[in-house]
This record gives C-alpha cells, sequence and structure tokens, in this order.
C-alpha cells in the first residue's frame, strides 16, 4: 500500500476516534468538525479507492456503525428530555395543505 492510499484511510481513523469522543462527552461543536473531516477522507477514499484493503475498510466501516448507535441513543436522550420539556422533535411541522401545525400544549416545569 502507497502513501497515497493509507493517508485517506488514517484521516477516517483519526475522524471516526474524534467523532465517538466527541459523541461521549456531548461535544456538539467537536461532532460537527469531526463529521466534516469524516466526509472529507470518504471524498479522498472514493478520488484514490484502497485496494488491497479490505479488512482495513470493514474495521472503519463498524467504528463507523458504532457511532451511529452512539448518534441514535443520544438522539433518543435528547427527544426523551424534550417531551419532558412539552416540545417534540416527532411532530410534523407542516401538515398535508402546507400549513405549520402549532402545539399549543404547554408543561409547567414547577409549581409556585
Amino acid at each position: 500500500m502507497n502513501l497515497a492510499m493509507s493517508e485517506p484511510l488514517q484521516r477516517l481513523s483519526d475522524a471516526l476516534d474524534v467523532e465517538r469522543q466527541a459523541l461521549i462527552e456531548h461535544d456538539v461543536h467537536a461532532l460537527i468538525r469531526a463529521t466534516g473531516a469524516k466526509l472529507d477522507a470518504l471524498r479522498a477514499l472514493e478520488a484514490v479507492l484502497p485496494v488491497g484493503q479490505g479488512e482495513r475498510l470493514q474495521e472503519l466501516a463498524e467504528r463507523n456503525r458504532a457511532n451511529g448507535v452512539l448518534l441514535s441513543r443520544r438522539r433518543r436522550e435528547v427527544n426523551w428530555a424534550l417531551r419532558q420539556l412539552g416540545r417534540s422533535e416527532d411532530a410534523s411541522a407542516y401538515d398535508a395543505k402546507g400549513q405549520a401545525n402549532i402545539m399549543h400544549t404547554r408543561r409547567p416545569l414547577a409549581v409556585a
């Protein structure tokens, strides 16, 4: 394997590590940067396909899936918190006529 092939693979590996750490630490800004780095590395890999690196690619794909599972868990946690605050991301923003649905339900957070 030459250096041109290994560099995008290493960048992808590094981006996946940063992405996982950002998800664990709930660091949104680091997650956004890591996602950008991951997409850049994937574009570079598309330009120079790594021949003979099937095992490494499989390992990176598995790490990406694991990050996806963690991201899904974080999303469920956020949705749960929003529901507790009387908000819901699951409600559609527009109805069939293209009109915005406005939820008028309020839930007090405390009683005075």
